[in-house]
């Protein structure tokens, strides 16, 4: 059963790299060369969720945001479930020149 822990997300569009966010939640917020920010992948600690909702509520920009995200348990699960695979299509090579035609 997954866990639905809450990860912080930034809108690289809206954001002008002000940096506000990075100096409330440095644990989980790192500044690039030009002062916009990189964000922790995982999710947010359970203790630093309430630092997180503040850096969300400071961003002047309205660019950060916190959002759901389920999480496996344990090391090397995926965070969020691919889509089936689709099964290749059926081929058969007809004539001369192997055109291929489908099957299915």
């Amino acid at each position: 059963m997954a866990v639905t822990r809450r990860r912080l997300v930034v809108d690289p569009i809206a954001c002008d790299g002000h940096g506000i966010c990075a100096e409330l939640l440095p644990e989980v917020i790192r500044r690039d060369d030009w002062g916009y920010p990189i964000i922790d992948p995982e999710p947010v600690a359970f203790g630093l969720e309430g630092l997180a909702k503040r850096a969300v509520a400071a961003c002047p920009k309205l660019a950060l945001a916190l959002r759901d995200a389920p999480v496996t348990h344990g090391r090397g699960g995926s965070s969020s479930p691919r889509p089936p695979a689709r099964p290749a299509a059926r081929t058969a090579t007809a004539g001369r020149a192997g055109k291929a035609r489908r099957l299915s």
